[in-house]
C-alpha cells in the first residue's frame, strides 16, 4: 500500500498540513517514518479514516431519493442563452457543472449563491490514478 506524506495527506483530506499533524498527535490518525525519517500515513488508513470521518452538510431538499452521488454546494456561475444553461457550483472544494434547459434554471430560480444539490447517478465513472503508480 502507498504511503502519504503528510503534505499529500492533507491535501487529499482538504485540510491543513497542521490538522494532519494534530490528528497524527493526537493518535486519531496513525502515521510512521519512512526511509528518510518522515512521518507518513499508510494509503489505506487514510482511506479509512476519511470515509470515517466524512460529514456532508446536511441535505437541504429533505427528499429521498436514489442518487447516491450527491453534493451539496453553491451556485457560484450560471450562463443561460434563449434554450440552455450552464450551472457551476462550488460544492466543497469541488467545482460541479451541469447543463440544463434555462427553463429549469427558472424554475428552480439558480442564481449565484443559491444553496443546491447536485445530484449524480451513472452507469459509468472513468476512475484515474497519478502516473506511476500502477
Amino acid at each position: 500500500m502507498p504511503s502519504l506524506r503528510i503534505k499529500d495527506a492533507a491535501g487529499l483530506l482538504g485540510v491543513s498540513d497542521d490538522t494532519v499533524r494534530r490528528w497524527i498527535d493526537s493518535g486519531a490518525l496513525p502515521a510512521e517514518k519512512d526511509a528518510a525519517g518522515r512521518k507518513v500515513v499508510d494509503g489505506k488508513v487514510l482511506a479509512e479514516f476519511a470515509a470515517l470521518h466524512a460529514a456532508p452538510p446536511p441535505n437541504p431538499l429533505g427528499s429521498g431519493t436514489s442518487a447516491r452521488n450527491r453534493f451539496v454546494g453553491l451556485v457560484t456561475k450560471v450562463t443561460t442563452d434563449t434554450v440552455m444553461a450552464e450551472v457551476q457550483m462550488q460544492c466543497g472544494p469541488f467545482t460541479v457543472v451541469s447543463l440544463m434547459s434555462s427553463a429549469s434554471v427558472r424554475e428552480l430560480g439558480l442564481e449565484p449563491g443559491s444553496v443546491a444539490v447536485a445530484m449524480v447517478k451513472a452507469t459509468t465513472v472513468i476512475v484515474e490514478t497519478p502516473e506511476g503508480t500502477s
